[in-house]
């Protein structure tokens, strides 16, 4: 018996989990966001987070995504809607200097597609958040995009009858440029 269990730990060890850990090419990575204000579209980025990426398709219990974005280098090619933004009545960066995204969960659907369930730490409310997950492998590098789409009411952004001219709904995308970590 002693010299089977060393042999069927040797037998499952395959059947562990194994995620890939990548490093992210900041200079070629975007984070941003699309909304209008009275109508008229608007774009914005976040030129500052930082984001741990395990990932592997093929073994997606051992993946993980952990984001930290610093809202105040939020950058919509407005000064005066980027202030707006970084105020009180949104993000508060005096208060709330960054927002945390962390994965619970990856599922794969029938189709192939995959979502990534976490949670979303911004303006001092935590929310669950789904995102849709496009993971492409190019030699040692490789591409993440993540979309979803925020209520911005649900985190409490903009939330005064003074700001109803500001679309609600709120997509986010992601486009991350990955190097094979160490």
């Amino acid at each position: 018996m002693k010299r089977l269990l060393p042999l069927f730990l040797l037998a499952t060890l395959p059947l562990t989990a194994h995620a890939a850990d990548w490093k992210v090419d900041a200079a070629r990575s975007t984070l941003g966001f699309s909304g209008s204000y009275q109508g008229d579209a608007f774009h914005g980025v976040f030129k500052q987070f930082d984001a741990a990426i395990r990932y592997d398709p093929q073994h997606l219990d051992a993946a993980k995504f952990d984001v930290t974005v610093k809202l105040a280098s939020v950058d919509t090619q407005s000064a005066e809607r980027d202030q707006t933004l970084t105020g009180s009545d949104f993000f508060d960066t005096g208060d709330y200097a960054t927002a945390h995204f962390v994965t619970t969960a990856f599922h794969r659907a029938a189709d192939g597609n995959v979502t990534a369930d976490g949670t979303l730490d911004l303006h001092g409310v935590k929310r669950p958040v789904t995102l849709k997950v496009t993971f492409k492998t190019n030699g040692g590098d490789a591409t993440l995009d993540v979309d979803t789409t925020l209520n911005r009411l649900d985190f409490k952004l903009g939330a005064s009858a003074d700001w109803d001219a500001i679309s609600k709904k709120i997509p986010v995308h992601a486009h991350l440029l990955l190097h094979a970590g160490s």
